[in-house]
């Protein structure tokens, strides 16, 4: 029987272990594939403070190394349910089941996709979800990246450095990243905008992706567009159908302001939970605050 189970290795995850080694908590951190999670993808970090610019690989195995060095404990495996037997919480995973008197859930979420013709078939042979890990492929070529938030403009600057032009592709007229963001991006020369433009169709031939077909959402011409790779970042989908809880429309776990999940005794933060704004700055305040939380709980149970 341990303390606190936390389910996910990314920065949310391993704050909630550093807190709760040193609240002496018995606790034990699933992760289904890599520490670190989704920021791993992130080439470059500039809004994490104490560090004016950083990899994302390179701070999450600072994150790591500390949580490693209190002693939290780390497994590998997937969790497949999360049930509340009431005195205690119960987790089945790949590797059997485990048990806990409180769990936090710090499973974060995956990009979403176009759900157009062609997404499904050219993914790993031109359609891809992130630039730091295939941008290389595509170097000295042209690419289309589909989005207009802070993932794709950074993402599209990072594919800048690599292939010859970056076709952004946004539906709207204007952005929803940081203005130093856009500001970076509409000042590379070799990244073209094409707003108000919605993609209907990716095209390939047996080697991979071609072009896309895309459709102005006000005039409602096509057009296609040459390019060999398509960078998809036009959201993301919460990793939460395991556990059992209260969540909004789109799959989000829903929290009180302690971050308590509707099952008194599991907890949620980050990216998976209902939240204005997902950061990793965020995600370490939620994962401090949900192991103070945790352990209150544990002490009165």
């Amino acid at each position: 029987m341990y303390d606190l189970i936390i389910i996910g290795g990314g920065p949310g995850g391993l704050t909630a272990g550093i807190y709760a080694q040193r609240a002496n908590l018995k606790t034990v951190l699933i992760e289904k594939m890599g520490i670190g999670g989704q920021i791993c993808m992130s080439d470059v970090i500039e809004n994490y403070p104490g560090f004016k610019s950083i990899n994302g690989i390179e701070l999450m195995k600072l994150f790591e190394d500390q949580a490693r060095g209190l002693g939290l404990e780390i497994k590998f495996a997937e969790v497949a349910r999360v049930l509340d037997r009431g005195t205690h919480r119960e987790v089945v995973t790949s590797d059997g089941v485990l048990s806990a008197k409180a769990v936090i859930v710090s499973t974060g979420a995956g990009p979403k996709r176009l759900g157009v013709p062609g997404e499904a078939e050219y993914i790993g042979r031109g359609v891809s979800f992130c630039a730091t890990c295939d941008g290389f492929f595509f170097k000295g070529r042209e690419v289309a990246v589909i989005g207009g938030g802070d993932a794709a403009l950074k993402e599209g600057l990072f594919l800048s450095r690599i292939v010859k032009k970056a076709h952004l592709v946004h539906r709207r007229d204007t952005f929803r990243a940081e203005k130093i963001t856009q500001d970076r991006a509409f000042s590379q020369p070799n990244m073209e905008l094409h707003l108000n433009r919605v993609v209907e169709e990716i095209k390939g031939d047996a080697m991979g992706v071609r072009g896309v077909v895309l459709k102005d959402s006000v005039t409602g011409e096509k057009e296609e567009l040459k390019v060999d790779g398509v960078f998809v970042f036009v959201g993301i989908s919460p990793n939460t159908a395991f556990v059992d809880v209260k969540k909004d429309d789109y799959g989000f776990i829903v929290t009180d302001r302690l971050l308590m999940t509707s099952a008194p005794g599991i907890f949620a933060v980050g990216d998976c939970r209902e939240t204005p704004l997902r950061q990793v700055a965020t995600a370490v305040g939620d994962g401090a605050l949900a192991a103070f939380e945790a352990h209150r709980f544990v002490e009165s149970a």
